[in-house]
C-alpha cells in the first residue's frame, strides 16, 4: 500500500526530508517504523525503538498497533517540538 509520512523536528534535520512516499506491506504504525529502520542510517538513529516518538495517522494521535490504510497519511515526531 502507499502511505505518505511527514518527519518534523529533529527527525527531520536527521533525515534530510521532510516527507516522503512509500509503497509497504507493513500492516501497522509499528511494523513500518521498523521498516524504515530496517533501510539503514540515517533512518535507524532517527527513529530508532529507543527514542521516543510520537505518531500521528490522518492527524490524529496513535498508537504502534494503529492499523495503516492505502493512502493514509502518518506523520512522526518528538514528545516535544518548538520552544
Amino acid at each position: 500500500m502507499r502511505v505518505n509520512i511527514l518527519y518534523f523536528a529533529s527527525i527531520r534535520e536527521s533525515l534530510g526530508i521532510g516527507s516522503e512516499v512509500i509503497q509497504t506491506q507493513a500492516k501497522n504504525v509499528e511494523e513500518l517504523r521498523l521498516e524504515l529502520i530496517g533501510k539503514g542510517e540515517p533512518y535507524a538513529e532517527a527513529l530508532s525503538l529507543n527514542r521516543v516518538l510520537k505518531t500521528a495517522l490522518n492527524q490524529e494521535m496513535c498508537t504502534p498497533n494503529t492499523q495503516l490504510m492505502e493512502g493514509c497519511e502518518l506523520a512522526f515526531f518528538p514528545p516535544v517540538t518548538g520552544g
